[in-house]
């Protein structure tokens, strides 16, 4: 992607800095594209009326002006919080520099954002899909299927991170998996025997069928390692009989966090195996599960109003 060049002061350009995202922070592809296309809009607003201005002349003000006109042109609130921490992380690291005193879009506020609950799969629909996966004409490919939905509800990892398994991967007498995440971050996900079972079982007929150098990669077709959106695909087929509105591999990553925590799990672990970067992250499942509980409560608990009997009119009482 060839971005716009934004020239400051000390010949500083939006894309040294999407350099500077890329290689010392190792930000993804996806992260380093979005800030530069909402630093080149921010570039074009600014150079409307006069020629570019330098980096001392922008304020505050055009930050939020910036802002302020594509929330009328119906931005979503989501996209312009993002555009806010696009420009404010621009301009903090042009004033880690020196180049800066102060950073211009430090004190405009984020744009609030409702967020949802994630959605998870009950555990009987879960256990049925199991037990009864959607079958095509090859038996070799039923069984890596089902393999693929067993790791995400067992294991809670993200479809990228699935992709990236490879045998080397599996440790089969320590029952661990060593999953590859965000930002080439590893951790290590305990398997149970049954789980491993079934790899062992995908690993004999893959090997049957296709010839890969070592380490072979575990989710696999004859061209190689399966891709993030062939997983999807392949998962939002097999969750078509369940009543999850978002038939993805991020619906089994929730259900596999929300199974634990509803089984007593401490939050910090959760955290750990999801491999989230801050607790705030795995919090949102606490919401589910006190939903959950309360849920039960009302309809099982004896001083529930959902479930006392109301009390006849004092006419009806009889004399004790």
């Amino acid at each position: 992607m060839i971005y716009h060049e934004l020239f400051l002061t000390n010949d500083v350009m939006i894309s040294d800095f999407l350099k500077y995202l890329e290689l010392e922070l190792n930000r993804s592809k996806l992260t380093v594209d979005a800030y530069g296309r909402d630093l080149w809009e921010f570039a074009d607003f600014l150079g409307k009326d006069e020629d570019m201005p330098d980096a001392e002349r922008v304020t505050t003000t055009d930050v939020r002006a910036w802002l302020a006109q594509m929330a009328r042109d119906g931005l979503s609130p989501r996209s312009l919080r993002r555009k806010t921490q696009a420009v404010r992380a621009f301009f903090r690291w042009i004033q880690k520099q020196g180049i800066i005193s102060n950073n211009p879009a430090a004190e405009v506020q984020l744009a609030k954002i409702g967020r949802k609950l994630p959605e998870f799969i009950r555990e009987q629909e879960m256990e049925d899909l199991l037990e009864n996966p959607i079958l095509g004409g090859d038996p070799a490919l039923n069984i890596r299927n089902k393999l693929i939905i067993k790791i995400l509800y067992s294991c809670g990892i993200r479809r990228d991170e699935l992709a990236k398994i490879t045998d080397a991967d599996i440790d089969f007498y320590a029952k661990e998996i060593r999953v590859h995440g965000k930002r080439d971050k590893t951790r290590l996900i305990p398997v149970a025997d049954e789980l491993l079972d079934d790899i062992k079982e995908w690993q004999t007929v893959r090997d049957s069928l296709y010839s890969f150098s070592s380490p072979a990669p575990l989710i696999c077709s004859k061209r190689g390692k399966l891709t993030g959106r062939a997983i999807y695909e392949i998962v939002h087929k097999q969750l078509m009989g369940t009543g999850a509105t978002h038939k993805s591999p991020h619906s089994l990553r929730h259900t596999f966090a929300t199974s634990l925590l509803n089984s007593g799990a401490e939050i910090n672990s959760v955290k750990e195996l999801l491999g989230h970067a801050s607790l705030q992250s795995t919090q949102i499942y606490t919401h589910l599960t006190f939903s959950d509980m309360k849920k039960a409560y009302d309809a099982a608990h004896p001083r529930s109003r959902a479930t006392r009997t109301p009390e006849p009119p004092d006419h009806l009482k009889e004399d004790n």
